[in-house]
């Protein structure tokens, strides 16, 4: 009889995920030596490798890797079974694993977190900032609870619940505030600053240009938004931010900020969970927290519909 523990599944998951000894084991918060040797005896208990070791890194074998796929279910099972008895209580306690998109995360997430904190002292909230393909996996796997994205992200799998709506806004160097604000068409054949790949706000901008057919004349990425509105700031082209950004973003950069006209460039946020959670209830009532700290944001955020009316 194969006798494996929850503790060593959740250890190999680790190391599947991170493929490094070092900082699998600091994900799970033990000693290296520890983390490898639970993994060695796993190996010894199923009778064949899971890893190849290399100088650097490990990766899974063709057994692991399909070993890997049935420990995330378990993993993901076991953690519903956790939710299940959180679920039963009138509000969420406990941890929270909430991930949030970068181009929402530093201006939400500082009133956001007081305001949670204040509900309910007992949330123990841990933050997830990447990009929301990287965030839709994570959820999948049952890494995260929930997470703070651009909708739809049309997904079977996840319900979607509508928060608030937000233009983007032109953001041009100040020497510019007087001149029209351009068309798409105009925009195509300036030096458009954009977000780097994998970003769905640098999708979004592309859209709103027409850009799937047509490249721009100069098309630059940035890292960040920050970033964007400082080489506009310094006279390297022009930028589209969110309006939730405006206030944070262009307060120590000589830059104007314009809104075009209708119909303007505009994106919906909202909150998705795995439709099988047990924890929808709960997570309602944090969407509800999230809609008002959003709304309470300097800017033109305009609100969602409302909350429990058919969410996807």
């Amino acid at each position: 009889m194969i006798n494996l523990t929850l503790r060593q599944f959740r250890y190999f998951e680790a190391l599947a995920r991170l493929g490094h000894f070092g900082r699998a084991a600091d994900a799970c918060a033990i000693s290296q030596p520890a983390l490898s040797m639970q993994i060695k005896e796993m190996e010894e208990t199923l009778g064949t490798p899971l890893f190849e070791r290399a100088a650097r890194q490990v990766r899974l074998t063709s057994f692991g890797e399909e070993f890997a796929g049935r420990v995330r279910e378990i993993l993901r099972a076991v953690d519903e079974l956790e939710d299940l008895a959180r679920a039963s209580q009138a509000r969420l306690v406990g941890r929270l694993r909430l991930g949030v998109i970068p181009t929402v995360a530093p201006y939400l997430l500082p009133g956001l977190i007081g305001n949670l904190t204040r509900m309910n002292a007992d949330l123990d909230i841990h933050v997830r900032e990447t990009v929301t393909p990287k965030l839709l996996t994570e959820l999948h796997e049952g890494r995260l609870d929930t997470a703070i994205v651009a909708l739809p992200v049309s997904e079977p799998a996840f319900t979607e619940v509508a928060l608030c709506s937000e233009d983007f806004v032109l953001v041009r160097p100040r020497s510019e505030a007087n001149l029209p604000v351009p068309t798409p068409d105009l925009l195509r054949e300036m030096r458009l600053l954009l977000l780097e790949e994998g970003h769905c706000f640098r999708d979004q901008a592309l859209s709103f240009c027409n850009l799937q057919s047509a490249l721009p004349r100069e098309l630059l990425d940035g890292s960040s938004l920050s970033t964007l509105v400082q080489m506009v700031g310094a006279g390297i082209g022009v930028t589209l931010i969110p309006e939730m950004a405006v206030a944070v973003e262009t307060r120590s950069a000589d830059v104007a900020v314009s809104h075009f006209p209708e119909p303007q460039p505009r994106r919906t946020i909202g909150m998705i969970w795995r439709n099988s959670s047990p924890l929808s209830k709960q997570l309602m009532q944090i969407a509800a927290v999230v809609r008002d700290t959003a709304l309470a944001l300097p800017g033109r955020m305009q609100p969602g519909a409302p909350l429990g009316a058919g969410p996807r």
